[in-house]
């Protein structure tokens, strides 16, 4: 029974997306629109640098952060000693 509702729902998306594709209009990105003034390329280098190195680095930057201002200790924390039965 799951195999029938899963093959259903496979071809519900399928169906959905194929008409959602098959009925958008193209993007039009090569026909310029009034005002447009779109800037110069990013070349390869700026584009790894702005896609790749920033986070990389912004994600350091905090890390190291986070582990230098941590304030907890290093130790784990002991067991408690069992108490002791009074006779």
């Amino acid at each position: 029974m799951d195999n029938k509702n899963a093959l259903r729902a496979g071809a519900l998306v399928a169906g959905t997306t194929l008409m959602m594709l098959l009925m958008t209009s193209p993007a039009l990105a090569l026909t310029r629109d009034d005002g447009d003034d779109p800037g110069h390329g990013l070349s390869v280098i700026e584009t790894l640098g702005l896609y790749v190195v920033a986070p990389i680095g912004l994600f350091a930057v905090i890390a190291g952060l986070v582990m230098v201002l941590d304030k907890s200790s290093d130790r784990a924390p002991k067991a408690a000693k069992p108490a002791k039965a009074k006779a």
